[in-house]
C-alpha cells in the first residue's frame, strides 16, 4: 500500500458527498408522502449523481442565479473559481408556481422512483437565447445541445441536493469507480501523475496513440467514456465498453491503465465542455487531461482546435489541471504507424483520417473498420454488435 497523498487536491478544495446517510435517507423516506414532488429526466439524474458523488465539486447542488450568471457569462463560478458549463434543475413555469422557496423538493426518476431530495432555495426564469449564444456559440436548432435547452422548461430550481441511494450501475457496476475511490485507487498504486481520457466513441487508433504518447510522460492513464445520454446515433455505450475491454486486454500494460465509467450526459458544447471535462476528471484525481481534436465537438460548429485554445483563457492555478494537447492522429502510409503533423515528413496522400463520425457511416453501410482506423479485434466487435442495429 502507498504512502501518497492525493497528488492533485478536489476543484475547490474539498471533495463533495452528497449521498444521504442512513438517517438522512429515513427521514426523507418518512417525509416522502407528503413532500411536493417532480420528475427529472435523464440529464438532470445524471446531473444529480455528479454533484452527489463529488464529480462536479465544488457543486453541492444545481446553481442559483448568481453563478448560472457567471458562469455563462464568464465561465467562473460567482466566487472566482472556473467553471464552463451551467448545471441547472429546469422545469415549467406551472411546476414551478406549485413549489415554495425554502421547502424541502421529492425529486423522481422517469420510471417514479424516490430518488432524491432538493432543498430549494431558489427558482428564477433565465435567458434560453443568451444560455445557447454563450455556452454552445450557436443558436441553430440543429446543435443537439441548444435543442436540449430550447425545449427545456422556463425555469430553473436551485438549492442543495442530496442523493437518496448509489446504487451501482445497471449495465457497468464493475466499471462505477466514483471520485473517492478512483483517488483511492491512484494512491494504491503510487500514480502521482494521471492523465483522463474523455470519450464517447469506441477507441480508434488515433486515440491509442494519443494516449500511449501521454503514458510515455505519466504514471497512469484513467480511461473515462461517457455513459449517460448522448446523441440517438452515436455508438450504444455497452457496446464502446466491450471495446475498450478488448483494447486493454491486448494492446495495453494492464497495470497502468484504470477504465471506469463517466456517469454525465454529453452536452456537444465544443471547448466549453472540453474545461468541464477536465475540471471533473481533476474531481477525479487526474492532473492531466488529454484534449485531441474537436474536442465535444458535433457537426461543423466548432473549430479544429478550438477546445484547446479555450484553455489559455485561464489561470492555471485556477484550472489546477494540466492540459495535454495533441494534434490530429492519422495513419502513416508512409512508415505504416501512427503519426501527427508535428512528427511526419508524410504527404497528405499519404494520411489515412477517419473520424468517429466516419466510422459510424462506416459500420451502418455494413463495412467493416479497416486496419489503418481500428485494430481488427475491435473493428470485428463493432461490426458485429452494430449489424442488428443498422438492420445489415
Amino acid at each position: 500500500m502507498s504512502h501518497y497523498k492525493d497528488t492533485i487536491a478536489p476543484h475547490g478544495g474539498r471533495l463533495v458527498n452528497r449521498i444521504a446517510t442512513s438517517d438522512q435517507k429515513q427521514e426523507f423516506l418518512e417525509k416522502a408522502s407528503y413532500l411536493s414532488r417532480i420528475t427529472i429526466n435523464d440529464r438532470s439524474r445524471s446531473d444529480l449523481e455528479m454533484i452527489a458523488i463529488g464529480g462536479f465539486s465544488p457543486l453541492t447542488g444545481f446553481m442559483e442565479k448568481h453563478d448560472y450568471d457567471s458562469v455563462v457569462s464568464q465561465m467562473h463560478l460567482s466566487n472566482g473559481l472556473p467553471w464552463s458549463i451551467p448545471v441547472t434543475l429546469p422545469v415549467s413555469e406551472e411546476i414551478a408556481a406549485s413549489l415554495t422557496e425554502g421547502s424541502l423538493v421529492r425529486l423522481d426518476d422517469t420510471s417514479g422512483q424516490f430518488i432524491g431530495v432538493l432543498e430549494l432555495t431558489q427558482k428564477y426564469t433565465y435567458d434560453k437565447s443568451r444560455e445557447v449564444a454563450c455556452v454552445y456559440r450557436t443558436d441553430d436548432e440543429k446543435h443537439p445541445g441548444v435543442k436540449v435547452i430550447y425545449q427545456q422548461g422556463a425555469v430553473n430550481l436551485a438549492g442543495p441536493v442530496y442523493l437518496l441511494t448509489r446504487n451501482p450501475h445497471p449495465l457497468f457496476p464493475a466499471y462505477q469507480i466514483d471520485p473517492a475511490a478512483s483517488r483511492a485507487q491512484f494512491r494504491e498504486k503510487g500514480w502521482k501523475t494521471v492523465v483522463g481520457f474523455q470519450t464517447r466513441n469506441p477507441i480508434h487508433r488515433a486515440h491509442e496513440y494519443i494516449q500511449k504518447c501521454a503514458l510515455e510522460t505519466v504514471d497512469g492513464l484513467f480511461l473515462h467514456p461517457l455513459v449517460g445520454a448522448t446523441k440517438s446515433d452515436d455508438i450504444p455505450a455497452d457496446v464502446r465498453m466491450r471495446c475498450y475491454e478488448i483494447l486493454l486486454e491486448k494492446y495495453f500494460p494492464r497495470d497502468r491503465v484504470i477504465l471506469a465509467i463517466f456517469p454525465a450526459a454529453m452536452r456537444y458544447a465544443g471547448p466549453r465542455e472540453a474545461i468541464f471535462h477536465a475540471l471533473v476528471r481533476k474531481n477525479y484525481g487526474c492532473t492531466h487531461f488529454i484534449v485531441g481534436r474537436d474536442h465535444a465537438g458535433v457537426g461543423d460548429y466548432y473549430g479544429t482546435y478550438d477546445a484547446q485554445h479555450i484553455f489559455d483563457e485561464f489561470d492555471p492555478e485556477l484550472l489546477g489541471i494540466t492540459p495535454m494537447k495533441f494534434e490530429h492522429a492519422f495513419y502513416c502510409t508512409r512508415t505504416q504507424q501512427m503519426a501527427t503533423s508535428k512528427t511526419s515528413s508524410s504527404t497528405p496522400e499519404e494520411r489515412v483520417h477517419l473520424s468517429g463520425t466516419k466510422v459510424r457511416e462506416m459500420l451502418r453501410r455494413g463495412e467493416l473498420p479497416p486496419p489503418e482506423f481500428s485494430r481488427p479485434e475491435v473493428a470485428a466487435e463493432l461490426i458485429k454488435a452494430m449489424k442488428p442495429l443498422v438492420g445489415i
